[in-house]
């Protein structure tokens, strides 16, 4: 019988790593949940109103979040995970900052209702669920990777 030992080191890495799953993870559940709200007014069972308020709410948030994890990503060095992660945090930051006068924030209850805008919506809500689905398995990797090596 061939008896393995791996050695579990909790380096800088895999806290790393760890912290970026966490924090993937919460933005994994903001996508769902922004999924769920623009499902659900477009099937009548939420007004626009306040589908919109529940999601302007989480905007920044999940902007913030976003930003987090690419200064980390930066500060350890992961470039090609920095890139990446980095086009999706400036989009959002450059959605929040592009809001017109007038509307309530980036999903407004006077627009929300055109058929356009909702499919819209909905798609860059499923590519951002996508987008954080796999860097979720690619931090994975990377963590378990990290604590088996031992660096």
């Amino acid at each position: 019988m061939i008896a393995l030992s791996f050695r579990l080191a909790m380096g800088p890495e895999s806290v790393l790593f760890i912290f970026e799953l966490i924090m993937t993870t919460a933005l994994l559940f903001m996508s769902v949940y922004f999924i769920i709200c623009l499902s659900d007014l477009e099937c009548d069972y939420l007004n626009a109103t306040s589908c919109c308020r529940k999601l302007n709410m989480c905007t920044l948030p999940e902007a913030v979040v976003s930003c987090i994890v690419v200064v980390l990503l930066f500060g350890f060095g992961h470039w090609y995970l920095m890139i990446f992660g980095g086009l999706l945090a400036f989009y959002q930051i450059y959605r929040i900052l592009k809001v017109p006068k007038g509307n309530t924030g980036i999903y407004d209850p006077t627009e929300i209702h055109n058929k356009q805008v909702l499919k819209g919506l909905q798609k860059e809500c499923f590519s951002k669920l996508g987008f954080h689905l796999v860097f979720f398995f690619i931090y994975l990797y990377n963590m378990v990777y990290s604590l088996v090596e031992g660096t």
